[in-house]
């Protein structure tokens, strides 16, 4: 056989858990968004079998500390440990795992090239889901800051404090996904939308993580900015995102008591 002289390296790294796919009767296909390591897809042998040594830490949305070994064309997950299983607090809440899964898809669509790190992402998305679980904001407004800063991550950030088109410093009332973002009276195209000034404010302070403001908007403004979010992302990407149209937009910020009490 030609692949019996193979003998990959072992190599280790903490990871995100983007994705959990059947494979056979009994593994399990593993998307893993890695520090140092970028996206990976790795095989758990075993992994649905009842008597699996690490089948629960293997779920959608946890902090793994993942040892693995390189096969010729899927690595294997050797040993795993649960730095933080967010999943567990994310599953059984709708809202939260459906912005949980559009995080995830998005950061695999931004990781096109596997094992090619992407630090800066890898944290964001590692945030992301850490103040999903945790409950701090609402869950719309967390996936809302999300695709606004790794779209800043990618290079496709829209213009929000100053014209698109001239940079003349705003604001501005218009916007125009296909000129960049908010664009001032002199650049303004056939078709611009006119969004509130406070949804342009939000939208500028969940890019900028100011959750002072993101948390006191009002949800009129909220909805806005989430259209206006989710259509300058599509924009910019070759198709469209098949988890966002699912997201429940209509959670609100809850009570920072009761999520700790989830959270435990």
């Amino acid at each position: 056989m030609s692949g019996a002289g193979f003998k990959g390296k072992l190599y280790r790294d903490d990871a995100v858990i983007l994705r959990v796919q059947k494979l056979g009767e009994s593994d399990r296909i593993i998307t893993l968004f890695t520090r140092r390591h970028g996206r990976i897809r790795a095989v758990a042998k075993g992994v649905r079998k009842t008597m699996s040594k690490f089948g629960g830490r293997l779920e959608p949305f946890g902090h793994v500390d993942v040892q693995l070994l390189e096969g010729r064309s899927l690595d294997v997950i050797s040993q795993v440990e649960g730095v933080d299983l967010y999943g567990r607090r994310i599953m059984d809440d709708y809202p939260r795992y459906t912005v949980a899964s559009a995080i995830a898809e998005t950061a695999e669509r931004l990781t096109p090239v596997e094992q090619e790190p992407a630090l800066r992402l890898f944290q964001l998305t590692l945030g992301a889901i850490k103040a999903l679980a945790l409950g701090e904001h609402g869950s719309s407004l967390v996936l809302d800051a999300y695709l606004l800063r790794a779209m800043g991550i990618a290079g496709w950030a829209p213009a929000l404090r100053e014209c698109a088109v001239c940079g003349t410093a705003g604001p501005h009332r218009g916007f125009s996904v296909p000129a960049g973002g908010a664009v001032c009276p002199d650049c303004r195209p056939p078709g611009a939308s006119h969004p509130a000034p406070a949804t342009i404010e939000l939208m500028a302070a969940l890019a900028s993580s100011d959750w002072l403001v993101a948390d006191a908007s009002e949800p009129n403004h909220r909805r806005e900015a989430s259209g206006l979010v989710a259509a300058h992302l599509q924009w910019h990407l070759e198709r469209a995102l098949r988890s966002l149209p699912l997201v429940d937009r209509d959670d609100t910020t809850r009570g920072r008591a009761r999520d700790r009490k989830d959270s435990s």
